[in-house]
């Protein structure tokens, strides 16, 4: 089922995808156009820790120029980067260069701590679809980005659906695109990870208590290019929908 979190005539509301609209937890039935979305995370609780993977893709990696990690490269965001579909990311007036991150985003569905392995998929609630704006003006290391590379407000549009896990059938094998004003500029698949979920949820759960809502973003492939003002960003991932933003 997709689930999502939507502001209606002014009230908040918990909806499924219906027939290409949207069924509010009243029980009437809306466009898609008629609400204001809000990043999906019901049922769930709202996140307590969002973890965001760097380079965990070869090719991107190769992009930028960076060798492969041997280990995840993780840091920390906050929970008001985060805005939904439709919504607008501001770029500040004074840098050169921002862009995009399509990125499979973990749900958190029950308690982990130190889950194995073939553990590690009963412990996800479901799966949405991150475009984790970056930028490069601010960025000093790669490896630790700082606090205005990654955690400006509006920078991670979320969304549109919270797609439970069970109706994703292979999780590693989704294919993703985005595309600027209608143009395709990057495509990849999740297989090409260096670090697939169920190892990320082991090492993660190996040294911290990932709670129910926390989310994993996972990376992006190569492809990425600047975003100006005006410019509409379409973020596809395989089964999980198109999460759509503007450049402000």
């Amino acid at each position: 089922m997709k689930h999502a979190r939507v502001i209606h005539q002014g009230q908040l509301h918990s909806a499924t995808e219906r027939d290409g609209q949207l069924l509010l937890d009243n029980g009437i039935l809306v466009a898609e156009d008629a609400v204001t979305w809000l990043p999906p995370l019901a049922p769930v609780p709202r996140p307590r820790t969002i973890l965001a993977l760097g380079l965990n893709y070869a090719d991107h990696a190769k992009e930028l120029e960076f060798k492969a990690p041997d280990e995840p490269l993780v840091f920390i965001k906050g929970e008001s980067t985060l805005i939904g579909h439709r919504q607008l990311t501001h770029r500040p007036p004074d840098v050169q260069f921002m862009h995009y991150e399509c990125e499979l985003t973990i749900v958190i569905g029950k308690t982990a701590k130190k889950v194995k392995r073939e553990d590690a998929y009963d412990h996800i609630a479901g799966y949405t679809v991150a475009n984790d704006y970056a930028i490069r003006d601010y960025l000093e290391n790669w490896y630790r980005p700082n606090l205005r590379v990654k955690n400006r407000d509006t920078c991670t549009p979320l969304g549109p659906w919270l797609v439970d896990a069970a109706d994703i059938a292979d999780p590693m094998a989704l294919a993703l695109q985005t595309t600027v004003n209608g143009k395709v500029t990057q495509s990849g698949n999740t297989c090409d990870m260096i670090f697939d979920l169920p190892f990320l949820i082991e090492y993660f759960s190996s040294f911290m208590t990932l709670q129910p809502g926390d989310l994993i973003l996972t990376g992006t492939p190569d492809g990425v290019v600047d975003c100006r003002p005006g410019d509409v960003i379409v973020t596809r991932i395989e089964g999980l929908g198109e999460l759509f933003n503007t450049i402000e």
